[in-house]
């Protein structure tokens, strides 16, 4: 992914976590992530596999095309 795209992924899943009122620990726990690792991807620093990007998009109850919408 280049550094654009992964700004707005990481700004999509900032935003969806925001919505649902978790810290990034939390988000964290939920999909069985470290923290930092998920701090990384919202910060456009992490290029994230598919297999995670599974896992965000069914901790955060939205699917994986939305993930990417406006990305």
């Amino acid at each position: 992914m280049s550094k654009i795209v992964r700004n707005k992924f990481g700004k999509r899943i900032r935003d969806l976590r925001l919505k649902k009122g978790w810290s990034q620990e939390e988000l964290a726990d939920k999909v069985g992530l470290h923290r930092t690792y998920v701090g990384a991807i919202e910060r456009g620093e992490q290029n994230v596999s598919i297999d995670n990007i599974a896992k965000l998009a069914k901790t955060l109850g939205v699917t994986i095309d939305l993930l990417f919408m406006d990305v």
